[in-house]
């Protein structure tokens, strides 16, 4: 008799023939996501003189079915931050509940008297990014980092492939190439920033937002909407500050004073056939 341990358990090769193990074998690759199937459009980001406005529409499309119409694309993560993400729901899910919220609790666990910025944010999501993409098994989002850092605003973007930069005006998706441009008449460089008021920069993005209701046929009529401040710093004792840094939300935002007179002119809308 066979007393090895491997053979515990099985029956005898002599009696009933050798073991066959195949069914333990996996006959087929290891598969990932090759594209993204309920998804979010644009999210649209604009620094102004002490803080930074960031928007995004609470749809998820399922390919062309504007499937879920209560979904919030915008988050904010620790004290400092809000990021807003286009792209897959289900990875953007994984973002949140899996990396960032474990990693705030432990941040806060230790109770030191610090607080993960925005770049800090950043750097973190940056490099699980790229990391993903090196796998061969990328996160399918465009994130859009806001919040305030060091006595400043802060805005960066990521991608699915780690590229990463900064600007005063940024936005994923459609709006990258709708939205944008409008934000640069307002806000075309860093210096400017220090002369665009609160009240302006709000105004800007939800001009965007109207804008890409109209041209993008993935985007809602709903959105919400963060508004991120910085109000310098606090003593907190023992020559340590504290940045005060206030985050106001807007939920559930709909877009006022919708016109479609504009479609009038454009070639295979209504009248305009030939």
């Amino acid at each position: 008799m066979n007393h090895f341990p491997e053979a515990w358990g099985r029956p005898r090769n002599d009696v009933y023939g050798a073991y066959d193990a195949s069914h333990l074998q996996s006959s087929m690759p290891n598969q990932h996501t090759q594209s993204p199937i309920v998804t979010g459009t644009s999210v649209v980001a604009l620094k102004f003189n002490g803080g930074v406005v960031i928007a995004a529409d609470n749809l998820a499309s399922y390919g062309s079915l504007a499937r879920f119409t209560d979904i919030e694309r915008l988050k904010q993560v620790g004290t400092h931050t809000v990021v807003g993400a286009g792209g897959d729901i289900s990875d953007m899910q994984y973002l949140h509940e899996k990396l960032l919220d474990p990693l705030i609790i432990k941040e806060e666990y230790q109770n030191d008297g610090h607080h993960l910025r925005a770049s800090h944010i950043y750097r973190y999501l940056s490099r699980v990014l790229y990391q993903r993409r090196c796998k061969f098994n990328p996160l399918w989002n465009t994130l859009l980092v806001a919040g305030w850092d060091e006595g400043k605003s802060f805005l960066a973007s990521a991608d699915l492939l780690g590229t990463t930069f900064a600007a005063p005006a940024l936005a994923t998706g459609f709006g990258a190439h709708l939205a944008v441009p409008l934000l640069r008449r307002v806000c075309p460089d860093e210096a400017a920033v220090e002369n665009i008021t609160r009240e302006q920069a709000i105004a800007a993005v939800e001009e965007c937002m109207k804008v890409l209701f109209y041209r993008d046929a993935r985007s809602l009529n709903k959105y919400s909407l963060a508004i991120i401040t910085g109000e310098g710093v606090e003593s907190v004792g023992e020559g340590a500050a504290k940045e005060k840094v206030t985050i106001e939300w807007k939920k559930d935002v709909e877009l006022q004073n919708q016109s479609w007179k504009f479609a009038e002119g454009i070639r295979g809308y209504g009248a305009q056939v030939v």
